[in-house]
């Protein structure tokens, strides 16, 4: 198989694996894709274990939190030891956020992209990131909605990245970024819909 190819195929395979199911079914013997919102995000691990042991859903959603990210940033760590050029790393950042939205071990479901694509992101744009956690977190711990921080998030790392690297190290294109942010904003579709008819839950 070529070199290149493979890669690909690792991040992608890689980004579908579904910690927080794993974790709910191992730690609570819950499946959290038949709870909630049905998404393999730690945010649906946090809401449907806290129905179920309250006590134990911070600590699983914060491990899901952990290995969502890890599953994105350690390929490329490790592609990036091997010399890989610049673009061929931005495609397997991409083919990890792809893997966790459209899992291969569930059915093409999956989460939202958000610990994913942050990993993912983080090893080209640190300060980006950066200033998409802090707006993540102000929007939480003011309006305690998800879903709105996450997409509040998303929109202050985009317009950081155009004003910090307009011309993007090595790949001279915004595109993988763009459609890292797409698939996002995609998978919170639903999200979006309740948030403009005011039924989105908060996260409490």
């Amino acid at each position: 198989m070529n070199e290149n190819l493979m890669l690909y195929l690792i991040a992608y395979l890689l980004g579908g694996v579904p910690f927080g199911l794993i974790f709910g079914k191992i730690f609570a013997k819950v499946d959290i894709t038949t709870e909630g919102s049905g998404s393999i995000g730690a945010t649906n691990v946090l809401r449907v274990l806290k129905q179920h042991d309250p006590k134990l859903a911070k600590k699983i959603a914060i491990l899901t939190v952990i290995f969502d990210v890890l599953k994105g940033v350690a390929p490329i760590l490790i592609a990036r030891t091997f010399d890989v050029s610049q673009s061929m790393l931005w495609g397997m950042a991409v083919l990890s956020v792809v893997g966790h939205c459209f899992s291969p071990f569930l059915k093409f479901e999956g989460g939202k992209g958000v610990a994913t694509g942050a990993g993912v992101i983080a090893c080209f744009l640190p300060l980006e990131i950066a200033i998409a956690l802090l707006t993540w977190f102000l929007i939480g711990k003011i309006l305690k909605i998800s879903s709105l921080a996450s997409l509040g998030a998303l929109a202050a790392l985009i317009i950081a990245s155009f004003i910090l690297h307009p011309d993007m190290n090595g790949i001279h294109s915004h595109a993988p970024l763009l459609i890292i942010a797409f698939l996002v904003v995609y998978k919170h579709l639903p999200n979006i819909k309740r948030l403009l008819s005011g039924t989105e839950q908060k996260v409490i």
